[in-house]
């Protein structure tokens, strides 16, 4: 397996077809908005095996959502027929490694309530829980994404955002880290 550097020019047919098959479409709601995971400025990287691109992950520094020296993972997605083969985790080290070395201190992304497969994913690579948006996804199916699935493949209603982080850079004092969830309510 290769990871390389996403390129526009020659990955972006690929990468919005697996965006249309995995996740209904390009544009992702999260956080109260629309986000595209391939937008000018995103970075990223593609797994490629036998010389087919088979994974993609992408990532923005600074965003508007994000605090100083934090960036946000836009998307993680691998073919299904690829999965548990250890792209998913080559395209994740790749991401935190290439944030680290730019010096962003911590990743964040963000998931749904339903998706066991991916909170499982992502627990296991040292990313924990930092927030809990309640009905956020139902608010952005309202308004923003009617396609949003009402039900996950788990038969879990899909209701509500989580989102998970990575300090990427050592904390030289270990009690800095969260110990709680926060919450929004609102």
């Amino acid at each position: 397996m290769e990871i390389r550097a996403y390129e526009a020019a020659t990955d972006l047919a690929w990468a919005e077809a697996i965006l249309d098959a995995e996740f209904g479409g390009r544009l992702q709601a999260r956080r109260g908005g629309l986000m595209d995971p391939l937008a000018a400025g995103a970075a990223g990287c593609v797994a490629v095996v036998g010389g087919k691109p088979v994974g993609l992950v992408t990532w923005l520094a600074g965003g508007e959502l994000s605090s100083a020296g934090e960036a946000e993972v836009r998307v993680l997605v691998v073919a299904e027929e690829m999965r548990r083969q250890g792209a998913g985790t080559a395209l994740l080290d790749a991401a935190a490694g290439a944030l680290a070395a730019t010096g962003v201190a911590r990743a964040w992304l963000v998931t749904t309530n339903d998706n066991l497969e991916a909170l499982g994913f992502y627990q296991r690579r040292g990313w924990r829980l930092t927030a809990l948006h309640p009905g956020a996804v139902d608010d952005a199916r309202r308004a923003l994404k009617p396609s949003i699935a009402a039900v996950g493949a788990s038969g879990i209603p899909v209701r509500d955002e989580l989102v998970l982080a990575l300090d990427l850079q050592p904390s030289p004092d270990p009690a800095s880290r969260p110990t709680s969830i926060s919450t929004d309510l609102g």
